[in-house]
């Protein structure tokens, strides 16, 4: 049997979000981000093992909706959920308002269908979360059309949560993190004044460590939650952030090759001597990257002992090869892609993109297993 595999580590998620809990405000809400079929780790694996965050944050519809089931599957308490791209159509603005989820707004069309259609005083959905393009330049409002839009919505009874996105947030020093600091907290004040309930939101994860006077009312916290580094200069793990998920593989052949011998498509990789060379089962059709530059996996060995061997030659659709020379390895032998070691930042390094794609870009072919909470978190 292939052995491709993927686990998804729930008691990771649970120590990420408090770690991200005990570096806000008390009085800070936590929406946790669980788009793209939670960052590719699974809405079902993700949802039970994130149930004290104050609600969730998906891009669309059909993901508020699988969220929903995920929150039903585990007959949890009402949870608020938020589409922060909003609504693509009146029809999902009346989806929505079926439903209760909460809802961005960030161009004319999406104002229109909210001021047509008022859900009850008593809904989620009443709170609008308001975007405002303080300098990302890709979804929101402009400086005079949010606190038009703020008023408009104001006056047709909504509650109102003004947010926004950083560009350069995991770069702390970036000059545009400053600028757009003080677009928001300008824009807020603005709306306070005629709206003296309206709440804030501006951070993402790297926000949430880097900004720390600014979280407002609600922190939207995405890749911390996987364990993935969301700042330039710390490491997940400087951070006290553990993988929420490890990727996985075996061996399946070995082989002894003569001086001279090359390896993969292309023949980019010679042997200078007799060496021994893995086989492992696993490749860009499982998802993981083809192109990287200095990679490598971990291998266990007979003994039990760790070994960090380089990657040899392309990666395949289904296979690549390792240089496991010197070691003591067997067909059948565990090889971890990425998770405690290597992390999966580091692979990222190595095919030149970050954590996120990784998680996100893994295909439905390696098998999935969850490794359920331990008794120490199951009650949280």
């Amino acid at each position: 049997m292939r052995t491709a595999t993927v686990t998804i580590h729930q008691d990771a998620l649970v120590n990420n979000l408090q770690i991200i809990k005990d570096t806000i405000k008390p009085t800070t809400k936590v929406l946790a981000m669980v788009k793209a079929n939670a960052y590719g780790h699974g809405v079902d694996a993700a949802v039970p093992a994130l149930l004290s965050a104050d609600g969730f944050g998906v891009a669309c519809l059909s993901e508020a909706m699988a969220v929903e089931k995920a929150l039903n599957d585990n007959k949890s308490s009402k949870k608020p959920i938020v589409l922060i791209e909003g609504v693509f159509s009146q029809d999902e603005w009346q989806t929505a308002i079926l439903h209760d989820f909460g809802c961005v707004v960030h161009c004319q069309a999406q104002l229109n269908w909210a001021i047509q259609n008022l859900p009850n005083d008593d809904s989620f959905c009443r709170s609008i979360w308001l975007k405002y393009n303080t300098g990302m330049n890709r979804l929101g409002f402009d400086d005079d059309g949010v606190i038009a839009a703020a008023k408009t919505l104001h006056q047709a009874g909504y509650r109102l949560i003004l947010t926004t996105h950083f560009s350069c947030a995991d770069d702390k020093d970036h000059p545009l993190n400053a600028v757009q600091i003080d677009k928001f907290n300008t824009a807020l004040a603005s709306i306070r004044r005629f709206a003296p309930d309206a709440k804030g939101s501006l951070c993402n994860s790297a926000g949430i460590f880097h900004f720390k006077e600014h979280h407002h009312d609600w922190v939207r916290a995405g890749i911390a939650l996987y364990g993935s580094k969301p700042i330039a200069n710390q490491s997940a793990k400087a951070l006290g952030l553990k993988p929420a998920m490890t990727l996985s593989a075996q061996v399946m052949a070995i082989h002894t090759l003569p001086a001279g011998s090359q390896v993969g498509y292309g023949a980019l990789w010679t042997t200078t001597k007799s060496q021994q060379i893995a086989v492992v089962s696993i490749g860009y059709g499982d998802g993981y990257p083809r192109v990287l530059d200095n990679a490598s996996v971990a291998i266990t060995d007979k003994q039990g002992k760790v070994h960090q061997c380089p990657i040899i030659g392309r990666v395949a659709m289904d296979m690549f090869m390792v240089d496991i020379d010197g070691l003591q390895i067997d067909v059948g032998a565990k090889v971890v892609l990425w998770g405690q070691q290597p992390s999966i930042d580091e692979i990222a390094d190595c095919a030149n993109t970050i954590g996120y794609e990784l998680m996100c870009r893994l295909t439905a072919r390696p098998s999935r297993q969850i490794e359920p909470l331990s008794a120490q978190f199951a009650d949280q």
